[in-house]
């Protein structure tokens, strides 16, 4: 039987943990998806005057990065508290060389 680090119900502060991390991850996704956009989009359409065709081709690619770069931030934050949350909930062994033994 392998050991997968779930040990029953949930605390209430791993709880919060959880919460707390979902949260950070969905506002510092947003605070970069919009930087993003603002940076590709909206700052060379108002610095520059650019052709029609240059127009139509960042306002379709700044939405479109946008959501790329949410999810990959909202993903990544995530993963790395559930490697960090993993890491802690296994005990140290010392001397032992397998994880489940």
């Amino acid at each position: 039987m392998t050991n997968t680090g779930y040990t029953g119900r949930r605390t209430a502060a791993e709880r919060d943990a959880i919460t707390i991390e979902i949260g950070y991850a969905l506002v510092s996704g947003a605070v970069v998806a919009i930087a993003l956009f603002c940076v590709v989009t909206i700052g060379p359409l108002l610095a520059f005057d650019p052709p029609r065709a240059v127009a139509s081709a960042l306002v379709v690619a700044g939405p479109v990065l946008a959501v790329v770069v949410f999810v990959v931030r909202v993903a990544t934050v995530l993963w790395r508290f559930h490697d960090r949350a993993r890491a802690a909930a296994q005990p140290s062994q010392p001397g032992r060389t397998r994880p489940d033994s």
